[in-house]
Formats: structure tokens, sequence, C-alpha cells
């Protein structure tokens, strides 16, 4: 026998969980009820099985488990957290590309509106420029012919009634680049020195009164009565005449056949 078989050992018996005991049990249980059941159904005179089978122990560190399973939900709200972040990043990116680009065709749009208008403000300017250029020649061409000359002051009336063909109607207007009928008709005769009345009624009393059919080129034509016509223009030849008709035609040369006069004066 042992001197130190009766020795009580002093070390500290490893506590167990309810979990681990419970396994244990429950493992040891199954492999003895297995083992009871192959015994009872061998032959009978078979030798009871006296082998003790130890089985492993398992533990589960329950604290250990919980900080993993902690951890892994914070690392999967994380990763839920960063990409939508990253989505909204990325709405902001396309939000924010895409006003750029609206204010880049709102600019280069108001660019060509800007650059449409220099060019037609330009275009305008030299017309104007070339216009006033003719008017002067016009001007200068009437005062060396004089009044006395019939022919070459009619030439001259005509000359610059042509030069303002395209000018606007508008009423009241004296020039130089819009008229009404009166108006230019006053200003074609002021150039070979003849100072008109200003307003239609007054023009057709001018001069000296013709006949429709002996009309000659620089005649000046009206319509409605004698002293109370309400429009009038000049004869330029080949059954044409000259006016600043309305609004909406401007400074324009027209056929008599289609608006025929009420009469005319002469006063060249």
């Amino acid at each position: 026998m042992s001197h130190t078989a009766h020795i009580r050992s002093h070390r500290k018996p490893r506590p167990r969980s309810a979990s681990t005991l419970a396994l244990r049990a429950g493992v040891a249980g199954g492999v003895l009820s297995t083992l009871a059941v192959a015994g009872s159904a061998g032959p009978a005179n078979a030798e009871p099985v006296t082998e003790t089978i130890e089985m492993p122990a398992l533990t589960f560190d329950t604290p250990e488990l919980a900080s993993a399973v902690a951890l892994s939900a914070e690392a999967t709200q994380q990763a839920a957290l960063d990409l939508n972040l990253q989505t909204q990043e990325n709405a902001a990116a396309a939000k924010a590309a895409k006003a750029a680009k609206k204010a880049k065709d709102e600019a280069d749009r108001k660019a060509e509106a800007v650059k449409k208008a220099e060019e037609a403000a330009r275009a305008e300017a030299q017309e104007r420029s070339s216009r006033s250029s003719e008017r002067t020649t016009l001007s200068a061409s009437g005062s060396s012919q004089g009044v006395s000359n019939a022919t070459g002051s009619a030439a001259t009336v005509i000359a610059f009634l042509k030069a303002q063909l395209g000018d606007a109607y508008v009423m009241g207007a004296t020039g130089p680049n819009s008229w009404d009928c009166s108006s230019l008709v006053q200003a074609a005769f002021r150039q070979v020195g003849i100072d008109l009345p200003r307003v239609s009624q007054d023009q057709s009393l001018a001069g000296t009164p013709v006949s429709l059919d002996n009309i000659q080129v620089g005649d000046i034509l009206y319509w409605g009565g004698a002293g109370s016509a309400y429009h009038t223009g000049v004869y330029i030849g080949d059954g044409q005449y000259l006016d600043a008709a309305n609004p909406s035609k401007g400074v324009v040369i027209q056929d008599l056949s289609g608006y025929p006069a009420s009469g005319a004066v002469r006063v060249l």
C-alpha cells in the first residue's frame, strides 16, 4: 500500500459550469444507454461489459462567445454605415455634376445670345453708316443741280426715296430709319430745297393739281380727298409709286394698279 494513498490532494477542484455538467451528463448517459441496449440484445451467456469510456469534456466560454458575437454585430453595423455614407457621397457627387452642367449650359446660352446681339448691332451700325453716306451724297447732288432743273430735281427726289427702302413705318416718325407717309415725302423734297407741309392733308393741296392720266415722275400722289387726304406717296414712273406704306410693309415700291391714288399734285 502506498504511503500517499490516503493523503488528500490540496489542488483546488476546477469549477464546472452548469452547461458543461449537463452536457457531460447527457453524453455519458447516451453512451451508457447505447451499451446497455447492446448488452441486452446479445447472447444470454455474453459477459457484461465492464469497460468505461471517458468522453472528452466540452466547454463553452460564454463571455468570449458573447464578445465575439458583439464584435461581429459591430462590424456588420460599421459596414452598413460605410455603405450608406458611400451612397450619400455618390448621390452628392452626381447632384453637383448635374448642377455644374446646367450652369455651364446656361452660361453658354447667355454667351451665344450676347454674341448674336453684338453681331446684330454691328450689322445695324454698318447699314446706318452706309445709308448716311448715301443720303449725304444725294443731298449734295440735289443742291448742285438746283430746283430750276425739274428733271434733275425729280431724279434727286426719287434717288433719296429709294435709299430709304426697307425702313420701318412708324406713325409720327421723321427718320432717319423710320418714317410715316408724309414725313418721308417731306424729307425727299427737302433734298431739292422744297419745303412741304408736314401732314398728308396739307400736302394734297401743295403745288398744282394734275390729272392722274398726266402724272410725271416726282409728282405727289394722295389718297382721300384734296385737303382731307389720309396718305401720300411719290410717283416714280412705270405705273409705280414709292411710299411709307404701313407698319407691316414699311417703305416700299408698289403698283398703282393695286391701290389707285385719288389725285396728284406737282411741285417740281
